[in-house]
């Protein structure tokens, strides 16, 4: 009963600044994820290389499944590598690769790197929310789930508006260009901020 109470869910004390600022950078991810979510990849892939809805079904496929197989992959590498380390140095290629598919000269490249970066980008999700978990003590983490995730919904709202305004006055890809520039910033300020921020079981 006495380690119930001692657990129970509470506001955030000692782990506030650091919720805070991951709340701010996880804002800054989902923002930059806004610009490229299926939709507007969809009606980039259509306006550039006028991608039939079927084939454009069948690529998306396979970079779910591409996304998913990472997920299972993060886990040995943060076991390895740390949880920053994992979530920054497969994040920031993944990222370099978005920012390069506009200038693809064919769709099959454009294509080859789209399902590379599914290998990459997604591998961030679960140690992100591992490392904030880990990093606060367990009667706030309640709190700082709310207060890491809320901020990230909003901020993922306004980057398809912009994407589709982008799109309709050209079909360059800007959309993919703003959303790798933006999660690289990310990528840097969060391995600067928070890398050597660790959780217990990495010190």
């Amino acid at each position: 009963m006495h380690a119930d109470s001692r657990h129970k869910p509470g506001p955030l004390k000692k782990s506030k600044r650091n919720v805070y600022r991951l709340a701010v950078l996880f804002s800054l991810d989902a923002f930059g994820g806004g610009f490229v979510v299926q939709s507007m990849l969809a009606l980039w892939l259509f306006q550039k290389f006028q991608l039939s809805t079927v084939v454009t079904g069948t690529v998306f496929f396979w970079a779910g499944l591409f996304s998913a197989l990472s997920y299972l992959a993060a886990v040995r590498i943060a076991d390895r590598f740390g949880l920053v380390n994992t979530m920054v140095f497969t994040h920031l290629p993944a990222n370099l690769l978005l920012i390069l598919i506009p200038f693809m000269p064919s769709l099959s490249w454009a294509v080859a790197l789209l399902l590379t970066r599914s290998l990459l980008s997604q591998m961030d999700v679960p140690t992100r929310s591992s490392y904030v978990m880990a990093i606060v003590p367990p009667e706030e983490r309640a709190a700082a789930a709310s207060i890491t995730t809320v901020p990230r919904s909003l901020a993922s709202a306004a980057g398809p508006f912009l994407a589709g305004y982008l799109l309709s006055i050209s079909s360059f890809g800007w959309p993919l260009v703003i959303a790798g520039g933006l999660k690289i910033i990310y990528d840097v300020l969060l391995l600067r901020m928070f890398r050597t921020v660790r959780p217990p079981e990495e010190e």
